[in-house]
């Protein structure tokens, strides 16, 4: 009997291992799939670049980083920003245009509205050598806005109070456990209408725009791709195909390779993004949409 255990004991270990790691050996089997090579083409360099930017834009620094590689990359012949958000917080918008910005004075750029350019998502979007839009797309929507919810009454009906210990007039600015006071939405209005001056200044810079005429293009007026091109927000019409056909005749290559976005990625994009909105929901912040 003994003789028999032994004989068969590497089979029962290694059964028994399996059971016990059955959850971390499907994890790994998980990330194997995820991180193989699918094609020959992944194993190639590329020399065209696409980037995407999707989902409510709350935070720049992935997207920067990788528009930073691949104008630091000698191999990278030129990139393409392929855009479908509603726009999002001030500060990563502006991160990622500035990016953009220093990106064309290396190698061509074209950003693609995918489904919708909007706001904080166009503003990404202003500094490209070329913006062409799907023509189901909507573009636009240049506007900036800070909301923030008013709890004072379901606060009284479950009989919370709130305490507040301040120094400066101003401190207690967007709170949301009582209505606004008008000097509180007075500052916040000098906030808005400064960024929203910002905003404006910036888009007709890049795009050659009179911005004495800033009302018929911007003033938060959502266009569809066609009445965006007839204002100057975009350039041209067309599909990912038109694209990615015109970076490749703008950056010259003659045998285009393009990567392809990494699955684990794309998981962890969609992941935090729903989470900003989340997060935007019941926190006010100033947002370019």
């Amino acid at each position: 009997m003994n003789l028999i255990k032994k004989i068969f004991s590497p089979i029962t270990l290694t059964i028994k291992f399996i059971q016990d790691h059955f959850k971390a050996m499907l994890f790994l089997l998980l990330l194997f799939f995820l991180f193989v090579p699918q094609d020959d083409q992944k194993l190639s360099h590329n020399n065209l670049q696409e980037i995407l930017l999707a989902g409510t834009i709350m935070d720049s620094t992935d997207i920067v980083a990788k528009i930073n590689k691949a104008a630091n990359n000698s191999a990278i012949k030129g990139v393409l920003l392929t855009v479908d958000s509603p726009g999002g917080a001030v500060p990563p918008s502006i991160e990622i245009a500035y990016a953009i910005k220093r990106l064309k004075e290396k190698k061509p750029v074209i950003a693609y509205a995918k489904g919708t350019m909007a706001s904080g998502s166009y503003y990404a979007s202003i500094w490209a050598d070329k913006i062409i839009a799907n023509p189901g797309s909507m573009i636009g929507s240049i506007g900036v806005i800070m909301e923030g919810a008013d709890l004072s009454g379901i606060m009284k009906k479950l009989g919370i109070k709130s305490q507040v210990v301040k120094a400066g007039k101003y401190k207690q600015l967007g709170t949301p456990d009582r209505e606004w006071t008008k000097f509180e939405v007075k500052e916040l209005n000098k906030v808005i209408q400064g960024t929203y001056n910002m905003f404006t200044q910036d888009v007709a810079d890049a795009r050659g725009l009179d911005i004495k005429n800033r009302d018929s293009f911007a003033n938060a007026h959502i266009f569809t791709a066609l009445q965006a091109k007839s204002v100057g927000l975009i350039d041209s019409l067309g599909v990912a195909y038109d694209a990615k056909l015109a970076l490749e005749k703008l950056s010259g290559v003659s045998n285009p390779i393009w990567n392809k976005e990494d699955k684990f990625d794309k998981l962890i994009k969609q992941l935090t993004a729903t989470t900003a909105v989340t997060l935007n929901t019941y926190f006010p912040s100033l947002v370019l949409r």
